[in-house]
């Protein structure tokens, strides 16, 4: 299971999607409460409102920009596998420059990359770049969506992809996005050349392409034709690149250039600006992009679809053409731009109300038409500088509490808002007893608004982490979820608005909203979470000589106390002792001391619940991940407990540990009775480092540490004199030193991606023979990889005990090299004990004990 388990005694998963609106009285309604029509409107409006509150003050030029993209009726759809692989340069010219709707599909989330920012892997990764990639849409323009793939790691052709991935039920994403969207053209950032690049890669082309020839077939995943129509583009293209300079076209290829270097007055940058600071919101994967300067073409080449002879458009309808009425909207469209008023927007507020009424006078259920209007609300409200908020003054709400906010209304404009109505499930709160309103002139609007969140609310869990996975799929079962990026897990209301006689239904998310002394103003998701979770001071516990067989548990309570009883689902009440219970009143907190006893040999998952008398069983942790670029992200996970007990030899000495980009190893470490010390600027000197049995050097330590890598010569000090220094792996580039090891070898691009590939070894090599004997069991159950970045062009000083190889592959012998160096030794690794460690994996930690030992 990733994601949540049930907390109750009912059975009842907890899951907080996105509420629609709000009762002051608690009466929430969910979007499983809503009508299809009612659902499907409100995700288009929550696919241009995001999650931020809507407080909308932009300039006339954006204004004027934004109202020639309201006329243009061009839509793309631009596909590719990874958070980073899309073009922003491509993307910010087409959404800006030819004011199209753009949208990237990201076949995944990114949750099988590394992290350069921190510690997050896995689910916790692909959080982190989904918010980074709508970071990058609200930069560039575009809209951003996904399938319901699971990055599980590098992978080297479609072949070994679709081993993984579920051909026939991803293709229907596909599907599913391009009848969404509707898009008139596709372009893949990818070829379908096996072997080229990524096989996710090519694995997002070969889907598209599929899908192209398919989404206009009613016979083609019929099931979803309840919510869509069958949609059939004009044509698909291939984003032709170079990635090491600029591309060249090939003689006897068609390729038709788009000019992506102009600029853009209206937003007073280049296209190129545009890119590299949508590109440089990628900061998890170091992207920080320089933009470019001058012309520049990027080149599509056509791969199936209509021939075309002027633009890859010819022959696309404007979509006016196709709406009794809609060439009269265009003219008006037209008129309003022609008769602008830079200087005081709000003078255009009345021409923009006679457009409204005209656009919704066209009556069309056309999904576009719908947007076009939640479009145009936006610029009536942008001209008009109004803003409004839903605050309240806390971060988190449990089911059960009385949660007090406040609506603020601003209207800074002359246009009147006669009525500001909030609204609740059947009813209404109106903002004054009679209803009506004359809010002009920078008059504000306090409104308090106060409710109570039912005891069986669903919390703020991302819907893709709500159910099991499905193989190398996320288990998302609502056909009409599948492809949004993220849902709003916080509160959320309505507001009715009448202006000038025209009623608005404005969606209002609640945000906590605060002011650091920093950073000034901030706003984060106001989100639901159990009223008791719990916390573990470690996730692996290890029964072996010289480690600690405790834990300590905290029950963490939102209100009060509660009574109750902890104990391990999976665990026999024999195997645990409580050694000591204490409550720290201040922080709401009960301590629970925990010592595990001997359970037999191996790895057991157990998990941790505190259960109450009245039935109610708690087993959750809340995880917030927090990073100024992005929303803080809270979600939650089994209270799991990695019970391993083993006979391993372990010393228990002294290990320094070098930080680099961020990683879980040294808990890891600590827990299996080592003591770990973080070795700083000021620590590196010979006579320091000799206290410690073993220094390990984090991940991407050589890219990220210029301090290590300024002290390079003491540590090869340190290991001439005696020392163990073991590297983990760095990518090939940047390196901030050439010279990592005591003799020369080469950081290659060779991986392992088949984590149950064979590993051929010297068994009788002192890595692998002591003080623990290693086998072929040891390499069994290992989780995503064997490792990455290995070592190539190794100099004949370096040892290399292991040889491993993807199938049909040669093999590779740079995963593990070492080298006896003075009185001391060196080790640099490419396997991903980054991974593998903190998911308690046997083989692997074994493994890593050999290397510390040495």
């Amino acid at each position: 299971m990733i994601g949540s388990d049930s907390i109750s005694s009912d059975g009842k998963k907890k899951f907080f999607f996105l509420s629609h609106t709000y009762s002051l009285v608690g009466q929430f309604i969910t979007p499983m409460n809503l009508t299809k029509r009612s659902l499907s409107l409100f995700l288009v409006v929550f696919a241009f409102f995001g999650i931020t509150a809507f407080a909308q003050s932009i300039p006339s030029s954006q204004i004027f920009h934004d109202l020639k993209k309201l006329k243009e009726t061009r839509r793309v759809l631009y596909v590719a596998a990874h958070p980073d692989d899309e073009n922003t340069r491509l993307i910010a010219y087409l959404a800006n420059g030819e004011h199209m709707e753009v949208a990237y599909l990201s076949l995944t989330r990114g949750d099988g990359g590394q992290n350069l920012i921190g510690k997050e892997l896995g689910i916790e990764l692909g959080q982190i770049r989904t918010q980074e990639l709508l970071k990058a849409r609200q930069t560039d323009g575009g809209r951003q969506y996904f399938t319901r793939a699971l990055d599980f790691g590098y992978s080297k052709d479609p072949t070994e992809t679709l081993q993984n991935w579920d051909k026939e039920k991803l293709l229907g994403d596909v599907v599913w996005a391009i009848r969404k969207f509707q898009p008139d053209i596709i372009i893949t950032r990818f070829n379908t050349i096996p072997g080229v690049t990524h096989g996710h890669h090519t694995t997002s082309a070969i889907l598209a392409g599929e899908a192209f020839k398919i989404s206009g077939d009613p016979n083609a995943y019929p099931e979803q034709l309840k919510f869509v129509s069958p949609w059939s583009p004009k044509r698909i293209f291939f984003n032709a690149y170079n990635f090491r300079g600029d591309f060249q076209p090939e003689e006897g290829k068609k390729y038709y250039p788009f000019e992506v270097g102009g600029f853009d007055p209206l937003l007073g940058k280049t296209y190129h600006q545009i890119a590299a600071d949508s590109r440089t919101m990628h900061k998890s994967q170091g992207f920080g992009s320089t933009a470019g300067t001058g012309d520049a073409k990027d080149y599509i080449e056509q791969v199936d679809g209509e021939a075309y002879e002027m633009t890859p458009f010819d022959g696309v309808k404007n979509r006016w053409e196709l709406i009794p009425g809609g060439l009269e909207v265009e003219k008006q469209i037209e008129k309003v731009l022609n008769e602008f008023n830079f200087i005081e927007p709000e003078k255009n507020v009345p021409a923009l109300l006679a457009l409204r009424k005209n656009l919704i006078g066209l009556n069309s259920s056309e999904t576009w038409i719908t947007e076009k209007i939640s479009k145009l609300d936006q610029l009536i409200f942008s001209s008009m500088g109004m803003e409004a908020e839903l605050i309240s003054r806390k971060e988190f709400g449990y089911p059960g509490e009385t949660i007090k906010a406040e609506l603020v209304l601003t209207n800074p404009s002359q246009v009147v808002i006669e009525e500001a109505t909030l609204m609740v499930r059947n009813s209404y709160f109106l903002g004054k007893k009679e209803g009506k309103l004359n809010l002009k002139n920078n008059q504000v609007l306090n409104l308090p608004v106060e409710y109570t969140i039912p005891e069986d609310q669903e919390f703020s869990q991302p819907y893709w982490l709500e159910n099991a996975l499905d193989g190398s799929l996320f288990g998302v079962n609502d056909q009409r979820l599948i492809g949004l990026p993220f849902n709003s897990y916080f509160v959320s209301g309505q507001l009715n608005l009448l202006i000038e006689g025209q009623e608005f239904k404005l969606p209002l998310q609640q945000v906590y909203k605060y002011n650091d002394q920093v950073e000034g103003e901030v706003k984060q998701p106001f989100t639901i979470v159990p009223e008791v979770d719990l916390t573990l001071s470690k996730d692996n516990v290890f029964l072996i000589s010289g480690a600690d067989p405790t834990v300590m548990i905290s029950v963490n309570f939102r209100d009060q106390f509660l009574e109750g009883e902890l104990d391990f689902e999976g665990l026999d009440a024999s195997k645990f002792r409580i050694l000591s219970v204490e409550d720290v009143p201040f922080q709401k907190k009960r301590n629970y001391k925990v010592a595990f006893l001997p359970n037999g040999p191996g790895k057991k998952v157990i998990t941790a619940r505190f259960k109450t008398p009245s039935g109610k069983s708690f087993d959750q942790i809340s995880k917030t991940i927090s990073y100024r670029h992005i929303p803080n992200l809270t979600y939650f996970r089994p209270a799991s407990i990695n019970l391993i007990q083993a006979d391993w030899k372990i010393s228990g000495d002294k290990i320094g540990y070098i930080p680099g980009a961020g990683d879980d190893v040294p808990g890891l470490i600590s827990a299996l009775g080592y003591p770990v010390t973080f070795i700083g600027e000021g620590d590196y000197t010979v006579d320091y480092l000799s206290q410690f049995k073993s220094i390990i050097v984090g991940i991407r330590a050589y890219n990220t540490n210029e301090v290590l890598a300024a002290n390079q010569q003491v540590l090869m000090g340190y290991v001439r004199s005696g020392g163990n220094l073991i590297v983990q792996y760095n990518t090939s580039s940047p390196l901030l030193t050439n010279q990592i090891g005591p003799y020369p070898f080469t950081i290659g691009r060779d991986r392992v991606t088949v984590q149950e590939s064979p590993v051929k070894a010297d068994w009788a090599s002192s890595i692998l023979a002591g003080p623990n004997q290693m086998n072929e069991e040891d390499f069994k159950d290992w989780v995503q990889e064997r490792g990455l970045y290995f070592a190539t062009q190794i100099d004949g000083q370096y040892k290399t005990p292991l040889s491993m190889q993807d199938p049909g592959e040669d093999a590779s012998n740079g995963s593990l090299i070492v080298a006896d160096y003075g009185n001391g030794h060196f080790v640099y690794t490419g396997i991903s004990f980054f991974r593998q460690l903190p998911a308690g994996v046997p083989g692997a930690i074994k493994l890593f004990i050999n290397l510390i030992e040495q």
